[in-house]
């Protein structure tokens, strides 16, 4: 457990959740089995950058940091992921929507249990 990487100046559980129940998220970077996730070798990729998912539970870790199980769409994996790692696609800054145009219908059109992601 020595190589858990603490980031002791940030305590995330002094301010609520970043995402909801519910809330359409998507991951920002490609996450990979670190040994938690059964049935899968480590190493093995969970969800690419850019997977769809949708979060199904909210947890914490080491006292410190929220965890969201997030279930992919594409993939049916259920991963636990920091707030950092993911991106919301239910609540984009203006500016975001202003940059995907005619985009953001599609993301909205995006469903739990769609096949099309």
């Amino acid at each position: 457990m020595s190589d858990i990487s603490r980031d002791s100046d940030t305590v995330e559980l002094t301010a609520d959740p970043v995402f909801q129940y519910g809330e359409k998220v998507v991951s920002r970077f490609t996450i990979r089995n670190d040994g938690t996730y059964c049935g899968k070798d480590i190493g093995e990729v969970l969800a690419k950058k850019g997977d769809v998912g949708f979060v199904t539970s909210i947890g914490t870790f080491l006292q410190q940091y929220y965890i969201y199980a997030v279930e992919f769409l594409g993939t049916g994996h259920r991963v636990g992921m920091r707030g950092r790692e993911l991106v919301s696609l239910d609540n984009l800054p203006p500016h975001v929507v202003e940059i995907l145009g005619d985009r953001v219908t599609q993301l909205a059109a995006i469903k739990a249990g769609d096949e099309r992601v």
